[in-house]
């Protein structure tokens, strides 16, 4: 589907409006036009779904589930889920709102919100091509790590007080009279529409914020600014890699064939891979739409701890390989 609306994106820029596909601009335009179109419409339908499945499926069982079990259970369990969902950093918020929505526990969420933008099948297949099985092997490991450990970690704190967004029970068929089903399913349908475009007007202007943002450094940032500062053999190579890679934002699987020339260039490759997770796992523009949703302390933690992670594997990369 999302090819759909690239293609369309393309032709809108290039096509319509004339600008040239090999440019800053022509590229930055283009990154805008496609991401917040997509990332509209994941907001949209996964936050309509889960509201209206809320209505039916009892979370509460969930809830009951998860403490009934060590609670490394689910944070492994949405590392894996994250694995499973080909999203960027500011495409799965969408399903991080929703899990929110549905009262999943905070900690379990960032577990989601960290796994989903690191790995997925595309990513995993695109790093063993690149650079074989140990690499990616390696990778997957780190990446889970991470997910779970920071998703741990922030739990802990007892920080949903720090979450701004407002969760609503929607009303169920016991303390709403219906008198048939059919209504009853009309009314949540309305019900979840209606919730759904609530939180949609809250955030929406951070989400093309942060978007412009991003397409601004996917346009205008070059490799060789990046090489520059972060290539060769120095032990703070992957301090630089790590801060020049968080403002920035793209998918893994776009991040990928830049890391193959940015270690053809002579960047180590713990560097390289510290740099791409930096990307895709934090940027400013996920930051900016979170902001609506969370506090500044709680971005700021989870920034700092997922940060400090993906400096650490950076060095360990670097010794190892």
């Amino acid at each position: 589907m999302f090819s759909l609306w690239d293609s369309l994106s393309a032709y809108i820029i290039f096509d319509m409006l004339g600008f040239e596909s090999e440019t800053h601009l022509g590229e930055a335009l283009h990154f805008f036009l496609y991401d917040t179109i997509k990332i509209f419409i994941l907001l949209i339908a996964i936050v309509y779904a889960v509201t209206l499945l809320r209505s039916y499926f009892p979370i509460e069982r969930v809830r009951d589930y998860l403490s009934g079990k060590h609670k490394l259970v689910g944070h492994i369990f949405a590392a894996l889920f994250g694995m499973l969902t080909p999203f960027c950093s500011c495409s799965a918020i969408p399903l991080f709102l929703g899990f929110l929505q549905a009262r999943i526990p905070l900690g379990v969420t960032f577990s989601y919100l960290i796994s989903a933008p690191l790995s997925d099948a595309v990513v995993i297949a695109l790093l063993f091509s690149l650079f074989g099985l140990k690499v990616t092997l390696l990778y997957i490991g780190f990446s889970l790590t991470i997910a779970i450990v920071a998703g741990l970690i922030i739990g802990s704190l007892k920080l949903e007080k720090e979450i701004l967004l407002e969760v609503k029970p929607i009303n169920s068929c016991c303390n709403t009279p219906q008198k048939s089903e059919q209504p009853l399913f009309r009314f949540k349908l309305s019900e979840a529409w209606n919730e759904t475009m609530e939180i949609f007007y809250k955030i929406y202007i951070y989400i093309i914020i942060g978007i412009a943002i991003g397409a601004f450094i996917h346009g205008y940032i070059p490799t060789d600014f990046i090489t520059k500062y972060a290539g060769g053999d120095v032990w703070y190579a992957p301090i630089v890699a790590v801060f020049v890679g968080i403002p920035m934002y793209s998918s893994a699987a776009g991040m990928l064939p830049l890391i193959e020339v940015l270690t053809q260039k002579g960047m180590l490759l713990g560097t390289a891979l510290s740099f791409m997770m930096a990307v895709v796992a934090l940027s400013l523009p996920e930051a900016m739409i979170l902001k609506r949703v969370l506090s500044m302390k709680l971005i700021a933690i989870f920034f700092s701890i997922v940060g400090s992670a993906i400096l650490l594997v950076g060095f360990i990369f670097n010794i190892i390989l």
